[in-house]
């Protein structure tokens, strides 16, 4: 495979057209601080803090104002597959502004929305042929739980609406995919619509009680999906909405089987899986979407955004199966779809994601993640010989290591440590409370693993000795599996 790499000492050079009359880093961080509300800000204090500066990048790296070099752990935002600084990328996107920027999608196509649309439609499984194009990930969810709200109403069947979700799954911020995120809902003060959603327990192995088998976990959330459904009504419920790999949650991997039992389950009572592939599309576990290739089943619709494009524009799309839109278009009465945005199907976006499938082909970054994965997890299972570390868990190229303290507070605490650790040796990590999570950019070498690992091994022995554990070559024992 040929990746981009970069060397280890320089930066990047600058390309702004006014690099020589730019504000201070400083002055840009004071500006930052008074005007932009970033996502997810503490708003206690949101004036109070700065947030990295990041300059320029290359492959998997970033650098700070100061050139200061750092491996990209979180892939931008679980997105950047194919690395930074992409000469291709630039000029196919610079090429498509100059030929057509923007058309109403609502009355108009173009080449690059349609060759995209055939693109998905065949890499995706089964017949999910019908491609939605949203503005990223939120509103593919959003028009997801849309169109089962929808086709329930085309079908005669309005009160088959209740939609099915997991503590822990995170699908984005617009009301309806804040609604049926379960992710640390108790600290929100944003309002939800807690009649459209039911929250099925965590699922995560970690979580098990002592000495019970994974196999017997995988039965109790199975079981937890029927007991719902009893619950409920299936008469009652539209659709099931689950991550593959809850990924914000802190890359929580299900027991093998689950996935496949809990659609089988939903087929049997005609309530519609909707697998949110946000995360795992495009190339994190190594395949174009992973609900069949990985996880053995075609749901009914998948969403994906983030690495459709790497990242280097925004878009989303929300897959739909004939299934479904021949249900949804079954009746006689003239009904029209009235969901969409002003950007669906924007032709520069779809332009950046038809150059980054290409380069994924050409460069067989598919085939890459698959024969690098093996090396990253077992990289990642050695982590478990320091006693703060209570579970190392992933799947292709995503982890979590989470630490292990004595309350919240100290967990909190200790998650802190290890984020500014990393970050000291040159390394990001994604802090979830007690957790780093990690998912480089899918070009990342052997020897970019073995870098980005040793900095964390480094990075573990500092925080142990900190809080006064010392590291040790003895494994923490795992449950019985």
């Amino acid at each position: 495979m040929t990746v981009k790499t970069v060397s280890a000492k320089t930066a990047p050079a600058q390309t702004a057209p006014h690099a020589t009359n730019s504000p201070s880093t400083e002055t840009l961080l004071e500006w930052d601080r008074r005007h932009q509300l970033h996502p997810w800000a503490a708003v206690d204090d949101w004036q109070g803090y700065d947030n990295m500066f990041v300059d320029s990048a290359e492959g998997i790296y970033l650098w700070d104002g100061a050139g200061k070099r750092f491996i990209d752990g979180p892939g931008g935002m679980w997105c950047v597959q194919i690395g930074y600084g992409r000469d291709e990328m630039a000029d196919a996107i610079a090429a498509q502004v100059r030929k057509l920027p923007y058309t109403s999608p609502f009355t108009n196509t173009t080449e690059p929305s349609a060759v995209l649309a055939k693109k998905i439609a065949d890499m995706a499984p089964g017949d999910l042929n019908n491609v939605f194009f949203t503005t990223g990930g939120s509103t593919a969810v959003d028009t997801a739980l849309r169109t089962m709200q929808f086709m329930n109403n085309q079908m005669g069947r309005p009160d088959k609406k209740i939609i099915l979700a997991r503590e822990k799954g995170y699908h984005g911020s617009t009301y309806l995919a804040h609604s049926v995120t379960g992710k640390e809902r108790t600290t929100s003060r944003f309002d939800m619509e807690s009649r459209l959603v039911r929250f099925l327990p965590d699922v995560n192995p970690y979580r098990r009680p002592k000495g019970m088998t994974v196999q017997d976990w995988c039965d109790e959330k199975v079981g937890d999906l029927e007991r719902m459904i009893e619950e409920v009504g299936p008469d009652n419920i539209g659709a099931f909405i689950a991550e593959p790999i809850l990924s914000s949650g802190g890359v929580i991997v299900p027991p093998e089987g689950y996935h496949k039992r809990t659609f089988d389950i939903c087929r049997a009572h005609d309530i519609l899986y909707i697998s949110d592939e946000v995360v795992t599309g495009f190339g994190r576990l190594g395949h174009w979407f992973a609900s069949e290739a990985v996880f053995g089943f075609v749901p009914d619709m998948i969403t994906c955004a983030k690495g459709l494009t790497s990242g280097y524009l925004p878009l989303g799309a929300c897959i739909i199966s004939d299934r479904v839109m021949e249900r949804v278009s079954g009746s006689n009465d003239p009904v029209t779809f009235t969901n969409g945005y002003t950007y669906s199907g924007h032709p520069v976006s779809c332009v950046a994601a038809l150059t980054n499938i290409e380069i994924m082909e050409r460069e067989g970054i598919l085939e890459h993640v698959r024969e690098v994965t093996p090396h990253f997890q077992a990289r990642l299972q050695e982590l478990r010989r320091f006693p703060i570390v209570g579970d190392a868990r992933g799947m292709g190229l995503l982890a979590c290591i989470e630490g292990r303290a004595e309350d919240l507070q100290a967990e909190m605490k200790l998650g802190q440590m290890i984020d500014d650790a990393c970050e000291d040796l040159g390394l990001l990590v994604r802090p979830l409370i007690n957790m780093a999570v990690f998912s480089p950019p899918l070009i990342i070498t052997h020897a970019q693993i073995d870098e980005m690992f040793d900095i964390l091994e480094k990075a573990l022995e500092r925080v142990s000795q900190q809080v006064g554990g010392q590291a040790t070559r003895i494994r923490t024992p795992m449950p019985s599996p």
